[in-house]
């Protein structure tokens, strides 16, 4: 009979995989995962606790007949306490709803206070948003700036041209003013040197 000594091989499709939890999220996707792998089985979801009233704390039965064999006026003691008892109880019950109350109040106090404060946000960032929009809007029929300025830049240059255009037309109108006046006043400077040469020819006509 041989004997073998074998060794068992561990596939590690089928090998346990150590769960290393490192935030939150691990923690609650392993709960839903090991809920998921028997999903036929039924959820207990616990009631809300109920309040508990005073009267439950102590009995409701109130023992008003004397009949304790302690001693003598022992069960009026007995009495006594046991309305004591139900006293505390009712005052611990009063202080303890008015503080649920007082808790209560301050819990919607803070709610609407935080209501408010998002509606003043989303009232600001509304506004906010209308305002690019609106001014989206309007710059839609505008020209970008860069053809803006080239516009404004092919103008100012046509002006400037249109200026030095008008200068010079003035220039050359002034220039004929002052050719026809130079004219002018030479072709009077002849008429006068003609008159005067007249003058003196008629003058010596007589003395030959």
């Amino acid at each position: 009979m041989e004997i073998r000594n074998e060794v068992k091989t561990v596939d590690k499709d089928f090998e346990k995989k150590k769960f290393v939890v490192r935030n939150a999220a691990d923690i609650q996707r392993a709960k839903l995962e090991k809920l998921m792998k028997n999903p036929e089985k039924p959820v207990i979801i616990p009631e809300h606790p109920k309040a508990r009233d005073f009267s439950s704390a102590i009995p409701s039965f109130v023992r008003n007949v004397m009949g304790s064999s302690a001693g003598a006026g022992s069960g009026e003691f007995h009495v006594y306490r046991h309305l004591r008892r139900k006293e505390y109880a009712r005052q611990k019950h009063i202080q303890e709803k008015s503080r649920a109350e007082e808790l209560n109040d301050e819990f919607q106090d803070k709610l609407e206070r935080n209501r408010q404060e998002a509606e003043e946000r989303t009232a600001k960032k509304r506004a906010k948003r209308l305002k690019k929009k609106k001014a989206k809007q309007s710059g839609r029929g505008k020209k970008p700036r860069k053809e803006q300025e080239s516009d404004k830049s092919e103008s100012d240059e046509e002006e400037d041209e249109g200026e030095e255009g008008e200068q010079l037309v003035g220039d050359g109108e002034e220039k004929e003013v002052e050719e026809g006046k130079q004219e002018a006043g030479k072709e009077d400077s002849k008429e006068v040197a003609g008159d005067t040469e007249n003058v003196e020819a008629g003058k010596e006509t007589p003395e030959g």
